[in-house]
């Protein structure tokens, strides 16, 4: 009996300890402001567009497929 207790409260102890780390990230979140969130999206677009070039050096959009290259034969 006693060691489902202790059982419980460590559950308990981790409920809580998750709760803590989660309501920390909502925080850290939601110091950002509109304008900040939007500059860093568009930071790390541009620096995922110039790591993105093909084999011909020509970068194209995220999620699109570049064009079938004809086969010169």
């Amino acid at each position: 009996m006693r060691w489902q207790k202790v059982l419980g409260v460590a559950a308990f102890a981790g409920v809580a300890a998750t709760g803590a780390v989660i309501i920390r990230d909502q925080r850290r979140r939601r110091a950002y402001t509109p304008e900040q969130v939007r500059d860093r999206l568009h930071a790390r677009l541009a620096e995922s567009a110039g790591a993105g070039a093909g084999a011909t050096g020509e970068p194209h959009a995220p999620g699109v497929c570049p064009a079938p290259r004809e086969s010169q034969e």
